[in-house]
């Protein structure tokens, strides 16, 4: 462990035509682990795990396009993935010119994840990925393809996978923005399962935004991005290293739906936990262990037997 180093230093830095908000701790020798939230957050959702980490590492996380502090886009468009992956980038440029950097990502986070360690824009520029409730939508896709057609326990599967995703329907609605920030109370009943179990104060926000604006643009995401994934998904290759958390008692994704995922990389470690979805709050802790010996392992030590227990070995019979 070195010394504690947790003091915060904020920039901007220009992504794809706007400007992102950035957040570093820990000393700018050590490797970079970059977090990235997901939706409806900010990137304060990750401010245990940035604490913890940065006693070791330089741990950076920004608010995505359309969130927090970030600059937010003029088209629907702008929210598409390619558009989100020219910011992590971009950031990922700034904050370790010269080294790759290890991504942790949950929820929306780890969809672009997913989308930055497949893309030839991102190669060699990511050293692993810990994926937390989060599959990519290309695999969505042909996962509930596969399913759909197969046995009777595989249907029950993609209707309880279905029965989960029943908001992404209607996020595709016209006009819900306008209802969405009509006010608290009203998103608050409509919503409020989106929100963390834990609660903040304004000392120590959650990371989830209060503001309907933030909410708002953060449906955009989806628009501009679940229908076309899953008119053509394809399955995506990388070379690099993937640990996969998934909670068990998650709300929106089963666990059945990362099946598949271990074919998308030759290294993959999948670790399921008795958590919901924010697994980032409830189980920070045991989170950055499960960080630590990600990176130690990829950095050229040995595999920890911790680890090495949760190795899967790609599946027979993959999502296509």
């Amino acid at each position: 462990m070195g010394s504690a180093e947790t003091t915060e230093v904020s920039r901007r830095i220009h992504g794809l035509g706007l400007d992102l908000a950035v957040t570093e701790q820990g000393s700018s020798d050590a490797p970079t682990v970059l977090l990235v939230h997901g939706f409806p957050d900010n990137s304060a959702v990750w401010l245990p795990v940035a604490r913890a980490l940065a006693t070791d590492f330089h741990v950076v996380r920004y608010d995505v396009r359309g969130a927090g502090a970030s600059d937010v886009p003029a088209n629907e468009e702008d929210y598409a993935l390619a558009a989100l992956i020219a910011d992590m980038a971009a950031v990922i440029n700034a904050v370790s010119p010269d080294n790759p950097v290890h991504l942790v990502a949950h929820d929306w986070g780890s969809i672009q994840g997913w989308e930055a360690v497949t893309s030839d824009l991102l190669t060699d520029r990511i050293a692993s990925f810990t994926s937390i409730a989060g599959p990519p939508l290309d695999h969505a896709a042909l996962w509930a393809r596969q399913h759909r057609a197969g046995t009777s326990a595989d249907r029950r599967l993609a209707r309880r996978q279905t029965l989960r995703s029943w908001y992404i329907a209607v996020f595709h609605l016209p006009l819900l923005p306008e209802l969405v920030t009509g006010g608290l109370k009203l998103r608050s009943r409509l919503f409020g399962f989106l929100h963390p179990p834990h609660r903040g104060t304004p000392a120590e926000p959650t990371g989830v935004s209060r503001r309907g604006s933030d909410f708002a643009q953060g449906l955009h995401l989806y628009r501009a991005n679940v229908r076309q994934r899953f008119r053509r998904p394809v399955q995506g290759s990388t070379s690099t290293p993937v640990q996969i958390i998934v909670p068990r008692r998650d709300r929106f994704v089963t666990p059945a739906l990362h099946d598949g995922l271990e074919n998308w990389s030759p290294t993959v470690w999948r670790r399921e936990v008795d958590a919901g979805h924010w697994v980032i709050g409830s189980h920070a802790a045991e989170l950055t262990g499960w960080i630590r010996e990600v990176i130690a392992f990829t950095a050229g030590g040995p595999e920890p037997e911790d680890l090495k227990r949760w190795r899967v070995p790609a599946s027979e019979n993959p999502p296509s």
